[in-house]
């Protein structure tokens, strides 16, 4: 326990952390890992990112992946396996990142590993004759504590759902202290796997900060690009497929009728939902109507912006000055052209601030482990539905 406690005290005293944040979206498609050196804690964090890598997912990775999150195939084996591989990459990808940013993996400090998720069930479910609800998120932290000798704060929504949230989205904490303005009022998108939305009002305090999933991001998109090429492409690189189609109002128009887009936040979703049962049942209804294929793929990228505009227009408390789109949805041209025709405000990507779109979950997750590990509580009930604030995340020493 004493050495435990010293570990722990060491960083406490510290004036400056190197944390390496790990993010493994829904998207499926690898492992971001982010450098920062990070000073204070709570309203005083000031985060200085001095390193990024991606790690793509070989191709049977990213299909495990997408097999055991389907809900239906694997069991306590695949898990089991699955977990300390994830580990292991997560581990990976730490070393990657310090030799990018030519630090010794001795000098880390902390690791954020959100790890993947596989399941995410905010509304209870009848189960073993009870009523569940539950998320699930593997990669054994301890795999990275081991390999790096340094804290892992890892599992950090299940803190939060206990206490009655959804446990998403988590990003917002860390955009609060990075993005709020005393002048104006921002709104942030990011554009993953799922899409979710954060505002931050003018001048506003934590609890004034709105955020929810908006529905998909890229994940509709990518299955149907991955169908389109015959799996040669992961995604629509540019948007240059759904450039060659024009969006259906029809198709739209069906897509829209999702109820779940009406639902008052806090609300999450993912790969539950928005799944190949769902892109079967899309591209069945686009044959009826008789489209292309880069019609179909079109008329889903429009339906991303679509989403977007519903978000912004109906739930936001405060209309926004301007819009800061990031994730990988913010190098898709075509779907930012479609956002900026729905939407009436500015927009604009992290780029265009300086910042990496790419790193910026990552880099939250970094910040949440800082969080966890000065005994800050690092959730946002306005935002998730929790009944309180909580500390969040699981430590390995």
């Amino acid at each position: 326990m004493g050495q435990t406690i010293g570990q722990l005290e060491k960083l406490w005293k510290k004036p400056i952390l190197r944390v390496v944040g790990l993010m493994s979206g829904t998207s499926a498609d690898g492992m971001d890992a982010a450098l920062v050196e990070i000073t204070g804690s709570g309203l005083n964090t000031k985060v200085k990112t001095t390193g990024f890598v991606s790690l793509p997912y070989p191709d049977a990775i990213r299909a495990e992946i997408l097999r055991l999150a389907s809900g239906t195939e694997g069991g306590s084996r695949d898990l089991c396996l699955f977990h300390f591989l994830l580990g292991q990459l997560g581990l990976e990808a730490c070393l990657a990142v310090c030799e990018a940013a030519g630090v010794a993996p001795s000098e880390i400090d902390l690791v954020g590993s959100h790890g993947q998720t596989l399941y995410h069930l905010p509304a209870a479910e009848p189960y073993a004759g009870r009523q569940v609800r539950g998320t699930l998120q593997l990669g054994e932290a301890s795999v990275i504590a081991e390999g790096l000798g340094c804290p892992v704060v890892s599992d950090f929504r299940v803190r939060d759902f206990a206490a009655g949230g959804q446990g998403a989205p988590l990003v917002p904490y860390s955009e609060y202290l990075i993005y709020r303005r005393e002048d104006k009022t921002v709104a942030l998108q990011n554009i993953g796997g799922i899409g979710n939305l954060t505002l931050l009002p003018k001048g506003g305090a934590p609890e004034d900060t709105l955020a929810f999933d908006t529905g998909p991001g890229n994940m509709v998109m990518d299955q149907l690009t991955e169908r389109i090429t015959g799996g040669k492409q992961r995604y629509d690189a540019d948007g240059a497929l759904a450039a060659q189609g024009t969006f259906s109002p029809e198709l739209l128009e069906w897509l829209l009728s999702d109820p779940w887009l009406r639902l008052p936040p806090p609300k999450s979703t993912g790969r539950e939902v928005y799944n190949a049962a769902y892109v079967d049942a899309l591209i069945a209804r686009s044959l009826e109507i008789g489209l292309s294929s880069v019609d179909i793929l079109a008329t889903a990228t429009r339906f991303t912006a679509e989403c977007i505009g519903i978000a912004v227009r109906d739930f936001c408390s405060v209309a926004p000055d301007l819009l800061i789109v990031g994730g990988g949805g913010s190098r898709n041209p075509t779907l930012m052209a479609y956002i900026r025709e729905v939407l009436r405000v500015p927009v604009l990507r992290n780029e265009d601030l300086g910042l990496d779109s790419d790193a910026k979950e990552a880099v939250a997750f970094a910040i949440l482990a800082n969080e966890c590990i000065q005994g800050q509580c690092n959730n946002m009930p306005s935002v998730t539905g929790a009944s309180h604030p909580v500390v969040m995340g699981k430590i390995s020493l």
